[in-house]
């Protein structure tokens, strides 16, 4: 009856236990030296309040420190599960380790104390699918959307939405600068009906001139030249911002003769003759005086004998290329300077 009495107590002590006190106890459990290493990366006062708990401290039952050391290691599978495939992904292999139930107490547990990315559930969701589910959606709830995703998966998006939508969407993720949790958790719930929950209630960043950027860079070139002219009509100083940060194959221009040849190195000949067949005489000429005599000439005959080539081909073409550069600049192989800016090279 005593043994009895004596972890019926340890339970509820460690049930009500909060979580200064539970780290605390962490702390004390898994030693001095480490401890020491967490709290290099601890705030001072968030050190003081730990300190003073841990000076608190009386005896621990083995169960609540067992307990306590359990939870840690699930709420860090949870978080390890979270980072590699978001919420549902951690949800799903959680349940399997762990059982519905308590697979559904660590996701709450986590959430309530970490700030999750808005969308997180559709972070594993095919592009194809999710345009399917979200083309009849107003374009302020699709731009919501695609500021949130990986530019990667918002280029597949926005190059297959109608002509008349893409520049709307694009226009409203440039111009986009903070949206309210309510909004969000309202497209989130149209979207999945199964909410994950949103901890923070602080107002979160996403969109601007750097995200349509970053997913007009990855569309295909008919998708990029239709934003960018639309809004042009629409927007000219945003189109004129967006342009800045861009490189298009014209942008060759741009390049010094040494980086020319250090792309002109890295492209098939068969490519660089498509592309140059439906750019002016500047970027011919550039791409031209940093060839030999011979591969000029040789280059110029291709050109020739190509015949007429459909536009399709050719701005695949020249995006191939334009991926070489944006490739060898990640690099730090060449410098590009974008158009109306001043490059410092030191």
């Amino acid at each position: 009856m005593a043994k009895a009495s004596a972890a019926s107590g340890a339970k509820k002590g460690a049930k009500d236990t909060n979580g200064r006190q539970k780290a605390a106890i962490f702390l004390v459990s898994i030693g001095s030296q480490v401890s020491s290493e967490i709290f290099k990366y601890l705030r001072e006062d968030e050190i003081e309040t730990l300190t003073f708990e841990i000076a608190r401290l009386e005896t621990v039952e083995t169960e609540q420190k067992d307990a306590i050391l359990q939870e840690f290691q699930e709420l860090m599978m949870a978080n390890q599960f979270i980072s590699t495939g978001g919420i549902d992904y951690a949800r799903e292999l959680l349940e399997k380790a762990l059982g519905s139930q308590k697979a559904v107490d660590v996701i709450n547990r986590l959430t309530s104390s970490l700030q999750v990315r808005p969308f997180d559930f559709i972070r594993r969701t095919d592009p194809a699918h999710l345009l399917n589910f979200i083309q009849q959606e107003h374009p302020q709830t699709i731009a919501l959307i695609l500021a949130y995703l990986e530019p990667n998966k918002a280029s597949v998006i926005i190059q297959n939405l109608p002509n008349e939508v893409q520049t709307d969407v694009a226009r409203r993720i440039a111009t986009m600068d903070r949206t309210s949790p309510e909004v969000l958790r309202e497209v989130e719930r149209v979207l999945e009906k199964k909410l994950s929950t949103l901890s923070s209630e602080d107002y979160t960043a996403a969109g601007g001139v750097e995200s349509i950027v970053e997913i007009l860079n990855l569309v295909d070139r008919t998708s990029e030249k239709q934003i960018i002219e639309a809004l042009e009509g629409d927007d000219p100083e945003l189109a004129e911002e967006i342009k800045k940060r861009m490189f298009v194959f014209e942008d060759i221009v741009m390049l010094d003769d040494k980086s020319i040849q250090k792309v002109m190195r890295e492209v098939d000949s068969a490519e660089l003759a498509k592309a140059l067949k439906s750019v002016d005489a500047e970027v011919q000429d550039k791409i031209f005086r940093n060839m030999s005599k011979r591969a000029a000439g040789m280059l110029k005959e291709d050109m020739e004998f190509m015949g007429p080539v459909r536009l399709k081909d050719v701005e695949e073409a020249q995006q191939k290329i334009v991926s070489i550069i944006r490739k060898l600049e990640e690099s730090g192989e060449i410098i590009v300077a974008r158009a109306g800016e001043d490059e410092l090279v030191v």
